[in-house]
């Protein structure tokens, strides 16, 4: 007899992070279920990972769609894994951002982490396990300066994440894990067009990964559950010092935005002449 294959669906799989995540699924011999607002997209991405994967359009805005996904990929065999990462950044001070896109921001990156972390766990509880995995980002740490919005639709999928774990084991329910992924700047199709907005300088203001990078972490999580991921760990101290003393945050915005300033400029340059990211060996 087969065994039955371990589902999991990932959210914005069409490119980037979630692109990645889906392959590193895929090689770890998971029934992979991709989704992305842009079907197409997913749909690429699941044919590239090949024999048994899925895809679907979704919207993870509309709370219904997300549930009946997460039925119809649990119907055909347990739901194991399920990744929230679709998510939509906008640049620059809040009072400069069109209402639309503050509101954007809190419908996908948080509004829409919680329908799909809702949606999942319902069969998961029947079942009495699962691992629900959410990409929050170093945003949802600190209050990244020309991100603002952004980190606060960040710092939601934080607090809920973090507190559904908690109200699960209040609930006595403990065969279903939450993590929330924390990674720093990720070079995607978010950031690509970035490299000369000094507003988005925060996103470069540590070490630049790539989406490969952070997928491989992400695989590691689906063995060895943790409630929070930060890749590089070294920035989560970093990070956490700045939010714990505010005032001395203050103090520094000006050297820290200077030399985010710097990196993102060297980036641009290592970027423009090819020579990040390095190209794998064949």
């Amino acid at each position: 007899m087969v065994p039955t294959m371990r589902a999991a669906v990932v959210t914005g799989a069409g490119s980037g992070l979630g692109r990645a995540i889906a392959l590193e699924l895929g090689r770890r011999l998971y029934r992979v279920h991709a989704t992305d607002l842009d079907g197409d997209a997913a749909a690429r991405t699941a044919t590239e990972i090949g024999v048994d994967a899925e895809s679907s359009a979704l919207d993870v805005r509309d709370e219904a769609a997300c549930r009946a996904l997460a039925d119809k990929v649990a119907a055909d065999g347990p739901l194991e894994l399920w990744v929230n990462n679709a998510g939509v950044f906008f640049s620059g001070p809040p009072w400069e951002q069109s209402a639309e896109q503050r509101q954007t921001m809190m419908d996908v990156n948080a509004t829409g982490l919680i329908n799909g972390t809702l949606a999942a766990l319902a069969p998961m509880r029947a079942a009495g396990r699962g691992h629900i995995v959410n990409v929050v980002s170093l945003a949802g740490i600190v209050a990244a300066p020309g991100e603002v919005a952004y980190s606060a639709s960040k710092h939601a999928a934080m607090a809920f994440t973090l507190g559904t774990a908690f109200d699960l084991r209040r609930a006595g329910v403990r065969g279903v894990q939450l993590s929330a992924v924390c990674p720093d700047g990720i070079w995607t199709p978010m950031l690509e067009d970035k490299l000369g907005d000094p507003d988005s300088a925060a996103s470069f203001s540590g070490r630049l990964l790539t989406p490969d990078e952070v997928a491989r972490e992400v695989g590691k999580l689906t063995e060895r559950p943790r409630p929070i991921l930060i890749v590089p760990r070294w920035r989560g101290p970093q990070l956490r010092f700045l939010d714990m003393f505010p005032r001395l945050g203050l103090r520094l915005v000006p050297l820290i935005m200077w030399d985010a300033r710097r990196r993102q400029r060297s980036y641009r340059k290592r970027i423009e002449a090819g020579k990040w990211p390095k190209k794998p060996s064949p």
